[in-house]
């Protein structure tokens, strides 16, 4: 295993970490405030110094709140989002965006937040650009907020966020194996802004974590039949699945798991120190399996192989 290196993440300054550990699995029944509470923790002491969440993740606040009590709140970045309560679900209004700052902080058991993003705008990024980020550049301004930024995978919209003012981007499913769109436009740009780069669901949602992927009847479309942003190149989305499924079936031929080549991409992806990698987890063990992934590098032959079959590599 070789140690995660710390990076700047832009002008945010944060020295973080390369591997970050997001909430979104924190949200529900599926596990216990205690386990949620071992697994953060747990990270935590492995190094890992960046949390991220969001009012949109059910419990996941909550339990990280409850997490970082007791001084663990000094050992890490804490990163939130506005714009996805459900309450004020993507309602970028002045009103909308300070109780969904005083709530999750409330939730979260603290008086100041590293980074917050604008949550998943869907269709337009100039209304979440006027009085949501307003109120997030105040509170900035105000030392309640370390530094802000966007949460979404258009990079147009990641551009005008950037013109405006944005310390962090935040993007999914557009850096892995099965799509690395966020390298043509994106990341690029932040870069020559000094912009913070964050890349989530490097394993695909599932479908590069490991298992055998399993076709989905469910998708998510929009009024004219396509997949939405949001679910392009998830296991919600039907053309990504043939792909995911064969570089499976080459690992899993060769004895290797898809897991380790997905992660080892996603950390290598050209962000010059500028970003890092956010995965989930639902418990301490799956945690443990990332990042074993995350630190173990792939042999260049096997590299090599892969490349031959589907023009992939680090």
């Amino acid at each position: 295993m070789t140690d995660l290196e710390t990076r700047r993440l832009g002008r945010s300054e944060m020295k973080v970490k390369a591997l970050g550990l997001g909430g979104g699995h924190l949200a529900g029944p599926e596990q216990s405030d205690d386990v949620a509470i071992a697994l953060i923790r747990g990270a935590i002491e492995r190094g890992i110094n960046f949390v991220d969440t969001s009012p949109d993740y059910g419990l996941s606040e909550r339990r990280i709140g409850m997490a970082l009590a007791g001084g663990w709140r000094d050992r890490t970045y804490l990163q939130t989002k506005v714009g996805s309560h459900p309450k004020y679900m993507r309602d970028w209004s002045k009103k909308a965006t300070a109780w969904s700052l005083e709530n999750s902080f409330k939730t979260l058991q603290v008086d100041y937040v590293d980074s917050v993003l604008i949550h998943g705008p869907r269709h337009d990024i100039e209304a979440p650009l006027g009085e949501c980020f307003e109120v997030m550049l105040d509170w900035k301004d105000k030392g309640r907020i370390g530094a802000v930024g966007v949460g979404v995978r258009q990079p147009e919209f990641h551009q005008r966020a950037i013109a405006a003012g944005a310390d962090i981007v935040l993007s999914f499913l557009n850096y892995t194996l099965l799509d690395q769109t966020l390298a043509e436009e994106t990341i690029p740009f932040a870069i020559e802004h000094d912009v913070g780069v964050i890349i989530g669901s490097p394993l695909a949602n599932s479908l590069l974590a490991g298992p055998e992927p399993i076709q989905t009847e469910v998708g998510i479309h929009d009024e004219d039949g396509k997949v939405i942003p949001a679910a392009v190149g998830s296991y919600l989305d039907p053309a990504a699945f043939p792909p995911a499924h064969a570089m499976w079936k080459w690992c899993h031929d060769r004895g290797l798991n898809i897991r380790d080549l997905a992660m080892q991409f996603a950390m290598h992806a050209p962000v010059q120190g500028k970003g890092i990698v956010l995965t989930g987890a639902a418990n301490l063990a799956e945690f443990e399996e990332v990042y074993a992934a995350a630190t173990t590098p792939v042999a260049e032959e096997v590299w090599s192989g892969f490349e031959a079959e589907f023009g992939v590599r680090v």
